[in-house]
């Protein structure tokens, strides 16, 4: 992609959705998913100006840090501790809308209030990775963001998982 995208600060989250929707195929062109996975992070962090949006990556028996936009981040999640971990795990999105009312929450940022965590599938359906969003709104995510943000992981999937991933 030539320019950086931009998004209207007025438009509604529908319509900041639709306009992901046209430029995810030009800007998830290249065949590494490192960079793929940065520049959509990049993408979703400057449409909806969310606390932290970022990967996490299979890798063995923990997620690993991948790219992200936003503030400092643990690095390495465990099985069984945290969102990230649940939606890991369950091979499902794991939306929260108050993230102390989340048992074993791993809080990397104090300012997070509330997550959602969709998993990113290889084509045999295990989950290669993650997709870690976090607001510091209570309450932030819809089902629209899930279904929305599910459509556009499932769709393009293969830009975002190594093949050995």
């Amino acid at each position: 992609m030539s320019t950086a995208p931009s998004f209207d600060s007025h438009a509604s989250r529908a319509e900041r959705y639709d306009q992901l929707d046209l430029q995810c195929p030009g800007l998830l062109d290249e065949l590494d998913p490192v960079a793929n996975q940065a520049n959509f992070s990049a993408l979703l962090h400057a449409a909806f100006a969310w606390h932290w949006v970022g990967f996490y990556r299979v890798s063995g028996d923990a997620l690993v840090l991948g790219p992200f936009q936003g503030p400092v981040a643990c690095t390495r999640l465990r099985r069984g501790k945290g969102v990230c971990a649940a939606a890991w795990e369950r091979n499902a999105v794991v939306r929260v809308a108050d993230v102390d009312a989340f048992p074993g929450h791993v809080a990397c940022s104090a300012l997070s209030r509330s997550e959602i965590v969709l998993p990113v599938r290889h084509p045999d359906g295990t989950v290669g990775a993650v997709l870690d969003i976090d607001s510091t709104a209570v309450g932030e995510f819809t089902e629209e963001d899930e279904r929305r943000l599910m459509r556009i992981l499932d769709r393009h999937a293969s830009r975002f998982l190594s093949p050995n991933s």
